[in-house]
């Protein structure tokens, strides 16, 4: 009997095989020949997943929280002001960083649902003097996606650094950060770019990595300091390792699969297939008369999807259902609607097969807590909408 079950969380995801084979290779020297190719080559790749060709990555072991808090504490100095734009639980989590950090935040949140109005942040940056503008790509919590191309054409127009959290969007929705102007993209390595937890990602731009040197004050976190970690990145990239904390070798490893098998794949159609999947399940997820926490399809994210419990739907009840039917699907994490709604990721390798199987476990989940639909009406309309050319 097959135990395993689907895993369809908006990360960790279900991972390559050839991923997991790679990090569970013999732990080698972090200085081996073999690893510093490895490395340096995560390095170059980045920044081509990135779109960002004058750009620096770094490779840092930890989670996305940690990526979000190399971004604060090494752009941030005491009495900065900083712009937060919020769609989510993320958005106001970047505002409590930066605080913590000694900036003047002002957190600008859209409704529950909605996107980012850009003629509030126009507003916004118009009346102050900000340093740091931060955006959410698509937010976890909500499945709100954003459109970056304005947030780094504002930034520009007013002089302020952008940075976007990219945790569920990198290697899922379009990314062209040099050519939009974002100074900062940052992810982990759980979501679509498809590596068990523990990489925290990030690439800065050359505005950022020189609003970094022209700081006045140390860096206030011991860790995550640019100063510490540009020798380290460099070096690898040159392919002359040096040394600040050792790097997770076998995470490091399994990266260099990953990023070779998304190029491969060509970031173009990559992000074509992530919008036609999503596309899809949405089309399923209506079928079966489920709302969705986004307001408008227009900005839903392709990574992940965010419906709302029909009335007389318990979640916890229909969560275990579906676990029972063969796949893992994540309860509501926004603390207002918590209970309201829950959560699919659908993102990096996924296809249309598990796809499929998710909205086929979802049905059962429905009919075993007592919601009515019409049998398969879910399935059928993902196949209808896999079976359109457009």
């Amino acid at each position: 009997m097959k135990d395993r079950k689907l895993l369809m969380i908006p990360g960790p995801i279900e991972f390559e095989p050839e991923v997991l084979a790679a990090i569970g290779e013999p732990t080698t020297s972090h200085v081996d020949p073999e690893f510093i190719e490895t490395f340096g080559r995560a390095i170059e790749l980045i920044r081509k997943v990135w779109m960002a060709p004058n750009g620096q990555p770094f490779i840092l072991a930890g989670s996305g929280t940690l990526a979000m808090d190399a971004a604060g504490a090494n752009l941030i100095e005491p009495g900065d002001r900083a712009l937060v734009l919020s769609t989510g639980l993320f958005g106001e989590r970047f505002a409590e960083l930066l605080s913590r950090y000694g900036a003047d935040v002002t957190l600008l949140p859209f409704p529950l649902g909605e996107t980012v109005d850009y003629g509030r942040v126009k507003e916004a940056l118009a009346s102050g003097d900000y340093k740091l503008m931060t955006a959410t790509h698509v937010d976890t919590s909500t499945g709100v996606r954003v459109d970056p191309k304005p947030l780094g054409r504002l930034g520009r127009e007013y002089g302020v650094l952008t940075v976007l959290d990219g945790v569920c969007s990198v290697a899922g929705e379009e990314l062209r950060q040099e050519e939009w102007g974002i100074d900062v993209v940052l992810t982990a390595s759980q979501k679509a770019i498809g590596v068990p937890p523990g990489l925290a990602l990030l690439v800065a731009s050359e505005r950022a990595i020189a609003a970094f040197e022209g700081r006045k004050q140390p860096v206030g976190s011991y860790y995550v300091d640019w100063g510490s970690w540009l020798p380290i990145m460099r070096g690898y990239e040159a392919r002359h390792p040096a040394y600040f904390a050792t790097p997770p070798v076998n995470l490091i490893c399994g990266l260099g699969v990953s990023l070779n098998r998304i190029i491969a794949e060509g970031l173009d159609r990559r992000i074509a297939r992530h919008r036609r999947l999503a596309r899809a399940f949405r089309a399923g997820i209506s079928a079966l008369g489920l709302s969705q926490v986004p307001t408008d399809s227009a900005h839903a994210a392709n990574t992940l999807t965010a419906p709302r419990y029909p009335d007389g739907v318990s979640g916890v009840e229909f969560l275990g259902h579906v676990r029972d039917a063969g796949v893992i699907l994540a309860g509501g994490l926004h603390p207002e609607i918590a209970s309201e709604y829950f959560r699919i990721g659908h993102m990096g390798a996924v296809t249309e097969g598990e796809i499929l199987t998710t909205i086929g476990a979802v049905e059962t989940g429905l009919r075993r807590s007592g919601h009515r639909f019409v049998p398969g009406a879910g399935v059928k309309a993902v196949q209808e909408a896999l079976s359109d050319p457009d």
